[in-house]
């Protein structure tokens, strides 16, 4: 049974720490370790993209521009300094987009008024009196028909206005002449036929009156009749050689690239939020509640792996520091597979003089004969290599690893031939058992290591022996580990960035609910660094 010492670490770890400061590492993190959903998602968005472009076709721009001018009596006269401000062009661009100009352009083009207003557009520059129109189509020759015929309906429409506009007009001034003659008619009349000299006057001066106001009437009018309507030129006609292609089809690439990463990100946070994982020590104590017996991390490069070694050894000094012997250890995980992880500390324990069982009854045992052997040949200094002896001077007495017995005679003495006689008696040599370099008998189910030997089997075999590491299945889906543990104590193995945190607090309430007190937890990467 494992007599578990009582250290100076406490089963409740700092849970109630204060948070630090969210740096933008950790908000990398997530999208870090979720870097296949982030791909897929911006491959996705690629390959939307591109056939976006592909089966899509490019739409096609033409342009033309034309030069708005103000309806002046005189178009002669030095314009003011307000002159920039005669023309309210954002009424202009209304009347350009207009239900007027767009049903034309759809008569004229065949056709839907949703598709003309959607393909027509109207820009005005800061300052200026100018219209800039903008037609897409799927052909260049249609987008240059449209922008012409739009810059020309527009023109159309804004002189039809003013022409209407002058219409009403005259329409008024002769109405007002014809009532003004009228008068000056009936005031004739009256002079004609009155005999009065003083009513005479009168009515002479009251017809000069009239006279002067049937002038100006007809020099209004005049003028109004000679005002140019003309709303203004088509200064840059859309040609073929001009069509552009509408929006950058490159971009639609980079902008489906970096779109579907954006919502891989949003996915990868979602997820994480629904499947937490044991990203640091942090979050295995949170979790288990257990203190950290050290951390296996991954070696920078994989042809060294001395930084892992040491790590499995630091953790296999904390294990012995807390266990004596007769001791039972089982090595404990939620869902993964800490083969790699006991053969390890087997070897690392077997180093410093022990003798170790390994106990598994998942048919793993030649796995972790092939881990041991693997990493028994990378222990900085492995004194179970035979060191050249050196000569001993002559009546010196034996090391104590040989046996003191007494060198036996050759069968021939020095000169003698060998006997021709089929009847002589052959003399074979004596086979001596296995001995390993240190002179220590070796069962051939064992592995020197060191000082020490790693043994192999199941849990029963091991039952004499003094260390058992138990190689325990997955706890979600076997129990023989926290049955094992009950008889001794157990390790609770946490494999970064795939332990889910609900796994492994379901795996703890389940060992104290059994009467286990685990010595602590282990963080390890990828099962083993």
């Amino acid at each position: 049974m494992t007599d578990a010492t009582s250290g100076s670490w406490t089963t409740d770890g700092p849970s109630t720490a204060t948070p630090g400061a969210v740096t933008l590492t950790d908000l990398l993190r997530v999208p870090m370790h979720r870097f296949r959903l982030v791909g897929a998602a911006a491959l996705v968005g690629l390959l939307a993209a591109l056939g976006y472009v592909l089966l899509v076709p490019a739409a096609l721009t033409a342009n033309a521009v034309v030069a708005v001018r103000p309806v002046v009596t005189d178009a002669f006269t030095p314009s003011g300094a307000g002159a920039d401000r005669a023309v309210n062009m954002n009424v202009e661009s209304g009347i350009a987009t207009g239900t007027e100009v767009v049903r034309r352009l759809a008569d004229a083009a065949g056709g839907h008024p949703r598709d003309i207003r959607g393909a027509l557009e109207v820009e005005v520059p800061t300052g200026g009196q100018i219209l800039r129109f903008s037609y897409q189509a799927g052909e260049a020759q249609r987008a240059v028909q449209g922008a012409n015929l739009a810059a020309q309906t527009y023109l159309d429409v804004r002189r039809t206005m003013y022409e209407q506009q002058r219409a009403e007009m005259l329409r008024s001034y002769d109405v007002s002449i014809t009532k003004v003659a009228a008068q000056q008619a009936a005031l004739q009349k009256r002079a004609s036929t009155t005999k009065d000299p003083a009513a005479g006057n009168a009515v002479v001066a009251e017809l000069a009156g009239i006279n002067n106001q049937l002038t100006q009437l007809n020099s209004a009018r005049t003028e109004i009749a000679a005002v140019d309507v003309n709303p203004g030129w088509v200064t840059q006609t859309a040609e073929k050689s001009l069509v552009a292609s509408a929006g950058h089809r490159p971009l639609y690439l980079v902008a489906g690239l970096l779109g579907g990463a954006l919502i891989g990100i949003v996915l990868a946070y979602a997820w994480e939020s629904a499947d937490r994982r044991v990203r640091s020590v942090a979050d295995g104590r949170d979790a288990t509640g257990l203190p950290l017996l050290g951390t296996v991390r991954r070696p920078a490069f994989r042809g060294s792996p001395r930084a892992v070694d040491a790590d499995v050894r630091y953790v296999a000094m904390a294990v012995a520091e807390r266990v004596r012997p007769p001791a039972r250890v089982a090595l404990v995980s939620a869902r993964e597979d800490a083969s790699a992880l006991t053969a390890g500390l087997a070897v690392a324990l077997a180093a410093d003089g022990r003798d170790v069982f390994v106990a598994d009854d998942s048919g793993r045992t030649e796995l972790l004969r092939a881990t041991v052997l693997a990493d028994r040949g990378r222990l900085p200094i492995d004194p179970s290599r035979p060191l050249v002896p050196k000569p001993r001077p002559a009546g010196s007495p034996p090391p104590a690893g040989e046996a003191a017995t007494p060198r036996r005679p050759s069968p021939h003495p020095p000169g003698a031939r060998p006997s021709t006689d089929a009847d002589a008696t052959l003399t074979l040599p004596r086979v001596s058992s296995a001995r390993p370099e240190n002179g220590r008998v070796v069962d051939p189910d064992e592995v020197s290591v060191g000082v020490g030997s790693v043994r192999f089997g199941t849990w029963r075999q091991g039952a004499d022996h003094g260390l058992v590491l138990f190689n325990a299945p997955p706890a979600e889906s076997d129990e023989r580990g926290v049955a094992v543990a009950r008889q001794g104590s157990a390790v609770v193995v946490v494999e970064r960035d795939r332990t889910r945190q609900s796994d492994l607090r379901r795996l703890v309430e389940r060992l104290r609910a059994a009467g286990v007190t685990p010595l602590g937890f282990v963080l390890t990467r990828n099962g083993r660094a």
